[in-house]
């Protein structure tokens, strides 16, 4: 089995799927593809890397994503066929052990697929996508004219940016928080130690004015 992230939410560089299935399809494997970071974020309507790559599903044995991040929710998914969804419910530990999600979640989860689906009689999701898609690209085009080195796929919405040594990005961090804009730092050993870096995530609801303002 092929088992590949979306993409890296650490490099922010978004998998090279069509080469994937091509492995996936010369040797007869099956691929399970794990969507966390790419579902409702990437793709000309939301729907991950997947349509990113204009890939046919059917291509991809198992789909799996989480409803945290852009559904803002908890628990998550698992999409292939219906042999193993069937399985997976009988058998896996979260399935028969854990607490089921509650109707309020599912509900929040519900409203948020129609609103990205366009299912919800507005063109609110879209919209929504297509604004991160131009957030991205702008702020992307903005750190390069600082000089700035930044990691990752042009149309990733997770940035990072490059700053050497893992000493100070505790101190930019801290310098960001003061100026109210929050950042995610890494370090060694989770990067080479030469290799640390701070990940903006933007989003959607960033206007032009907060993007700047980094």
């Amino acid at each position: 089995m092929l088992h590949f992230l979306s993409y890296s939410s650490m490099e922010g560089s978004i998998i090279r799927l069509p080469e994937i299935v091509a492995l996936k399809k010369k040797y007869k494997a099956y691929l399970y593809l794990d969507e966390a970071h790419s579902i409702g974020a990437v793709g000309a309507t939301g729907r991950g890397v997947v349509e990113y790559f204009g890939t046919d599903p059917a291509d991809i044995d198992v789909l799996m994503g989480t409803f945290t991040k852009s559904f803002s929710a908890s628990g998550g998914y698992i999409a292939g066929k219906r042999e193993l969804v069937t399985y997976l419910r009988i058998h896996s530990h979260s399935a028969v052990y854990a607490t089921s999600m509650s109707p309020s979640v599912a509900e929040q989860i519900l409203r948020i697929m129609k609103c990205i689906m366009g299912r919800d009689g507005t063109l609110t999701g879209q919209k929504r996508v297509n604004q991160l898609a131009h957030n991205t690209t702008y702020f992307r085009r903005r750190l390069r004219e600082l000089n700035l080195i930044t990691y990752g796929n042009e149309d990733s919405p997770v940035v990072p940016v490059l700053m050497y040594m893992p000493s100070k990005v505790g101190a930019f961090a801290r310098h960001m928080l003061k100026k109210k804009i929050a950042v995610v730092i890494v370090g060694f050993p989770a990067t080479p130690i030469t290799e640390a870096r701070v990940r903006f995530c933007i989003s959607a609801a960033h206007t032009k004015e907060m993007l700047d303002k980094v």
